[in-house]
């Protein structure tokens, strides 16, 4: 967030809390507030990631993505995590981890998704893997590379105000779509900004 404007900031906080009144390519310092988020969501990392996790799940069906989900939701609930271990100690998920602290407290959870909808670094463990059963995925991803979505705004149980925005990943050489992210955007934070 730190190229751009104050009043950039401000534009995109008022459209972000009150809700989707125009669509949001129209919204003053949208486009800005995007292109930051994918300048750092197309860093090397993200795109070598991305990709070599697209690579290894080529060709998965449904009940093998559904097999890896269930996978996480038993390890969230147990002691051993290997497939968790494996995606929270990743190279992404370290960057992500500095990413959201660097934002000092505007970015509240960030989850980089494959081509199939599948968490390949994350800020923190996500209830689940598979997200390409939501709108974060299914409206970003699935719709082609320009695709931007906004979550509906969500109250967290401390009062804070969030916000998801999510947008499809394109290859920075090829400009191919290879996946997609989800930011979670403290309002209260941002609207100080």
């Amino acid at each position: 967030m730190r190229n751009r404007t104050a009043a950039a900031t401000g534009a995109f906080a008022a459209f972000l809390i009150a809700g989707a009144s125009t669509t949001p390519s129209r919204a003053a310092g949208f486009e800005s507030i995007v292109d930051d988020i994918r300048s750092w969501a197309t860093a090397p990392v993200a795109v070598l990631m991305i990709e070599g996790q697209n690579g290894r799940h080529d060709g998965i069906d449904q009940a093998g993505i559904l097999e890896l989900d269930r996978q996480w939701r038993a390890e969230a609930a147990s002691d051993d995590r290997p497939l968790i271990a494996r995606i929270m100690g990743n190279p992404l998920s370290s960057y992500l981890i500095r990413v959201m602290a660097e934002s000092a407290g505007l970015y509240t959870e960030i989850a980089v998704m494959d081509a199939n909808g599948l968490n390949v670094g994350q800020s923190a463990v996500t209830t689940d893997y598979w997200q390409g059963d939501e709108d974060k995925f299914l409206q970003t991803y699935a719709k082609g590379l320009d695709a931007v979505h906004l979550g509906e705004i969500d109250t967290l149980d401390d009062g804070r105000r969030v916000r998801q925005v999510s947008m499809t990943l394109a290859d920075p050489g090829t400009g191919a779509a290879i996946g997609a992210i989800f930011v979670e955007v403290d309002l209260d934070e941002l609207a100080e900004r």
